[in-house]
C-alpha cells in the first residue's frame, strides 16, 4: 500500500459521496421499520422513503467496495509518527470500513432475502456506525481546527 501527501481527486470524491448517502439514509430512515414489517406480511409497503432509502443503501455498499479496492490499491496519506493516537486512528478507520459494507449488506439481507434477523442488526450496526462516524468528524475537526496539523486538507479537493 503506498503512501503520499493526500487522497487522489477519486478517492476524495467517494469519501464526500459515502458521506451524503450514510447521513441522507439515516435521515429518511423513519418509517422503514412498517415499511420492512409490511413487506415481510406481503402488504404493500411503496413510497419514496423506503425506495429511496433501499436504492441509496445499495448504491453506498458498490461505493464503499469500489473506495476500498482504490484505498487498497493507491494508498492513504502517511500519517504523523506511529502514536497510540494514529494506530487508533488507522483501527477505526478500518471498522468503518467494515461497517460500511456491514450495514448495506444487512439491510439487503433483510430487504431483499427477507431475513428478520438482519433487519435487527441492521439497525445496531447503523447505529454503531454513526457513533464511530461522528468521532472521525470530531476528531478530524479537531485536529485541524485546534491542533492546526492542516488534516482536512488531506480529504478536500481545494489544497
Amino acid at each position: 500500500m503506498a503512501l503520499k501527501d493526500a487522497y487522489s481527486g477519486l478517492q476524495i470524491g467517494l469519501h464526500w459521496a459515502t458521506a451524503a448517502l450514510i447521513g441522507a439514509n439515516y435521515l429518511i430512515s423513519d418509517g422503514m421499520e412498517q415499511a420492512f414489517d409490511a413487506k415481510m406480511e406481503g402488504a404493500s409497503y411503496g413510497g419514496l422513503v423506503p425506495s429511496f432509502h433501499v436504492w441509496a443503501g445499495s448504491a453506498l455498499l458498490a461505493i464503499v467496495l469500489v473506495r476500498l479496492v482504490i484505498r487498497l490499491m493507491s494508498g492513504a496519506p502517511a500519517k504523523a509518527g506511529q502514536t497510540f493516537a494514529t494506530q487508533v486512528s488507522g483501527l477505526v478507520h478500518w471498522v468503518l470500513y467494515a461497517l460500511m459494507i456491514a450495514v448495506p449488506a444487512l439491510g439487503v439481507g433483510a430487504w431483499f432475502l427477507g431475513i428478520d434477523q438482519a433487519a435487527g442488526l441492521h439497525v445496531l450496526a447503523m447505529n454503531t456506525m454513526m457513533i464511530l462516524i461522528l468521532g472521525h468528524a470530531g476528531m478530524a475537526i479537531f485536529r485541524h481546527y485546534v491542533l492546526r496539523d492542516g488534516l482536512l486538507s488531506k480529504m478536500t479537493p481545494l489544497r
